[in-house]
């Protein structure tokens, strides 16, 4: 079966409006979003994310440095911490991915855990691996909703995890391994071959290769979560081969799977923090 996850953010737009109407619109809480530079894959997502917030009543706050190679580090984490010391209600969002020459995780490290709608700060982090966090990173929120709604279980599953990037392939490690799955993670220095995923019930796909995982590299009845984008040809592209849908019993493609989802559950995440 191939998911459908714009259905399903809609489904989850609904119940985000009717706790949005319950706030008068002065009280909602902002998204703030930071970006340096921009390509077109950054601002796609971002102009997804405004689109969302708009059909919530949601404030939209953008902090733009349009010259990539001149933001620095310190300049990121100024505009993080005069948004935190603010006292305005909302969620930072940081846009990644950041310049090469900046300190990503020091930048992600300076938004309160509080209102890191991500969860990417090593706070936020470290409460989620702990357990004690009230929200999950939005793709593994994503990933959690999808396999309630199609009533997968989870028990005695064994789990890979193609690409341990902080946005999809960390995350979801630290949330199989939690709750009791049998996990194994490869990176994009050590790719799994085929022998290493056909005995494998969940595949997740966060390594940004297009087109990697092939059918040959998939059992009948696996469950594929591909969450890798990237452009090709001018198009967004997942890291699996549209092909492999007909190996599984449950298929999220790029685009249109996961993605629509995660950015319902930055929203979820938004409106918990801000409860």
């Amino acid at each position: 079966m191939i998911l459908d996850g714009k259905t399903i953010k809609e489904e989850l737009k609904g119940a985000l409006l009717a706790r949005a109407s319950a706030i008068p619109p002065d009280d909602r809480p902002t998204l703030f979003i930071i970006m340096a530079g921009a390509n077109s894959v950054i601002q796609n997502f971002v102009s997804i994310k405004k689109k969302f917030a708009k059909s919530l009543g949601v404030p939209v706050e953008e902090h733009v440095f349009e010259d990539a190679m001149a933001v620095t580090t310190s300049s990121l984490v100024s505009v993080v911490q005069e948004i935190a010391r603010s006292g305005r209600n909302g969620g930072i969002v940081v846009q990644l991915p950041l310049p090469v020459h900046v300190d990503t995780q020091t930048v992600l490290n300076a938004i309160p855990a509080g209102q890191d709608v991500d969860v990417l700060g090593e706070e936020s982090l470290r409460l989620f691996r702990e357990g004690k966090l009230a929200i999950l990173p939005p793709v593994v929120g994503a990933m959690r909703e999808i396999l309630e709604r199609n009533h997968v279980f989870l028990d005695g599953k064994k789990a890979a995890v193609v690409g341990m990037g902080r946005l999809v392939g960390a995350p979801a490690a630290i949330w199989f391994q939690r709750i009791g799955l049998e996990v194994t993670t490869f990176d994009i220095n050590h790719p799994p071959v085929a022998e290493d995923l056909l005995r494998t019930d969940i595949i997740v796909l966060g390594i940004g290769k297009p087109g990697f995982l092939t059918p040959g590299m998939v059992k009948d009845g696996a469950i594929v979560l591909d969450a890798g984008a990237s452009e090709e040809g001018g198009k967004i592209v997942g890291d699996a081969q549209p092909e492999v849908a007909e190996k599984c019993s449950l298929f999220a493609p790029v685009p249109g799977g996961i993605g629509p989802v995660t950015v319902a559950v930055l929203f979820q995440n938004l409106f918990a923090l801000n409860a």
